[in-house]
């Protein structure tokens, strides 16, 4: 009975899922956490080390609660667009720069001028955006040029995780290709892309298909995660791509909507195109992309209010909002706390609350903002039906649409049926799958045991009378940004 190791490195936690290759069940979870630092206002960095001494303790102790089986294969996924500065010996120069930095605002806009975006996306597939790999190195080359000049090589997160497994620098094409660097039509770094921005064309590793075994664990390694050395370690994809693996998400006929702590639309395609303020990325198999629209405060909104209103539990803020009606009394929510990458395009975007009375109270607050992320999910895949159909039911996917009250809110804001998977850790298990992928236990992604998982989820119908409702809501939400722009970025310049 073969076992695999699959590795999700998220924002905020690591989790390490022991996977059955046989029938695809999970027979054991294990996470551990780790800081997010702000040093500065807008930079958001985390520690490598701990990502590598989180890996390690969450492997030990999924090892141990299942009577430490063998490990076939390892697989790995993880945040995307971050950028880890390493020299000669691998060891880290600077923290990393993760996808949620905001420094580099100004150097995507001058990647889009410099280029031209018309360039830009037909190379890349997407605009350049703050806290993507591209935008991050112009800010180090002109801000701390010393720094570059030391970097031997630069990896996006998961990949310095497989760095410390096998000893070998390297990258796959589904993280590569969302670092606004990469050629996603031919699958390479994107010299004319690099040139432009006169960054240095050796620090960028070797790109390798997301099913290829990058090495074998290293004795060092091995060591430290309680494991053999020896065992393969696939190249891996990321957190998205995962995600939609352990979905099936592989071909145009399927979709998901995501509400975890950022807010995503997948949808599979069969070649690569542009969507305005979307992204189109490699997907880990062969001749297969994806269009990503991604919200960056979803869930990271609503414990944004918890915290604020010193809740225990986001739990409690569901159990209030649910005694609310639809369209929270007239309050509306803009989720643009960290700025906005997709349905909107502005760094400088900011949060706000319309309509608020003296009759509005805790629950009102967080079914606005509920609705609010339910709202960004909408304009999003609208934009994405202007270029091809979105499948009749989506896939609801994240932590947020295992909430009852919020899958309702989203069912009915998208005016689509939302099916939840039954699998709960979607990111790590779907690296793993991969990692059975890649070391010949699945011949093709069709053998993988990804469907299961989606045809036991439970559906959401849409609400008739919710519907109604948020057709009024949603009109004046889409009006609000273009309104208050202007505003936003006024205060932004004054704070």
């Amino acid at each position: 009975m073969p076992h695999l190791l699959g590795i999700d490195l998220g924002t905020s936690s690591v989790k390490a899922a022991l996977v059955n290759a046989s029938n695809g069940s999970v027979e054991g979870v294990s996470s551990r956490a780790y800081p997010i630092d702000m040093p500065l206002p807008g930079h958001i960095e985390q520690s490598p080390e701990l990502w590598w001494q989180a890996v390690c303790e969450a492997v030990r102790a999924v090892m141990d609660q299942t009577g430490r089986p063998v490990i076939h294969a390892i697989g790995l996924a993880g945040q995307m667009h971050g950028a880890v500065l390493l020299d000669q010996a691998g060891t880290p120069l600077h923290p990393a720069i993760i996808w949620a930095d905001q420094r580099s605002g100004a150097q995507a806009e001058r990647m889009t001028v410099l280029i031209g975006a018309e360039t830009l996306e037909r190379i890349t597939g997407t605009l350049p955006a703050t806290g993507f790999m591209g935008a991050t190195l112009l800010w180090i080359a002109e801000n701390q040029p010393e720094l570059l000049a030391r970097t031997r090589t630069v990896l996006l997160p998961k990949d310095y995780v497989r760095f410390r497994m096998v000893g070998e620098f390297a990258t796959e094409t589904s993280d590569a290709s969302a670092a606004s660097l990469f050629d996603v039509t031919t699958q390479i770094w994107s010299r004319e892309v690099i040139d432009a921005l006169n960054l240095p064309v050796d620090i960028f590793p070797v790109v390798l298909n997301a099913s290829d075994v990058a090495g074998t664990l290293i004795h060092e390694a091995a060591d430290v995660l309680g494991l053999s050395a020896g065992i393969p370690v696939v190249a891996g994809c990321a957190d998205q791509v995962a995600q939609a693996i352990t979905n099936g998400l592989t071909t145009p006929d399927m979709a998901s909507v995501t509400i975890g702590t950022g807010g995503q639309f997948f949808q599979a395609i069969n070649m690569p195109r542009t969507f305005t303020n979307l992204h189109t990325f490699c997907h880990a198999f062969p001749n297969t992309w994806y269009v990503l629209g991604a919200m960056l405060s979803a869930g990271l909104s609503l414990n944004w209010l918890r915290d604020v209103l010193d809740i225990d539990d986001v739990s409690e803020l569901e159990r209030k909002a649910a005694e609310v009606p639809a369209g929270a009394e007239g309050l509306i929510f803009l989720p643009y706390l960290i700025g906005e990458r997709a349905p909107i395009r502005d760094a400088n975007a900011s949060g706000a609350f319309i309509g608020l009375t003296m009759r509005h109270h805790e629950g009102h607050l967080a079914r606005a903002v509920m609705e609010g992320v339910a709202f960004g999910l909408r304009q999003i895949a609208e934009t994405v039906s202007a270029y091809q159909p979105l499948p009749d039911t989506l896939i609801a996917v994240g932590n947020g649409l295992r909430s009852r009250v919020w899958r309702e809110i989203t069912a009915a804001a998208l005016r689509r049926p939302l099916r939840l998977t039954s699998e709960i850790e979607h990111t790590a298990v779907g690296a793993a799958y991969l990692a059975g992928l890649g070391t010949g236990l699945y011949a093709s992604p069709s053998d993988l045991p990804s469907l299961k998982a989606v045809r036991e989820g439970e559906i959401t119908e849409p609400n008739a009378a919710m519907m109604e409702t948020y057709e009024q809501q949603y009109a004046v939400y889409k009006s609000l940004y273009p309104f208050l722009a202007g505003t936003m970025h006024r205060l932004k310049g004054i704070g």
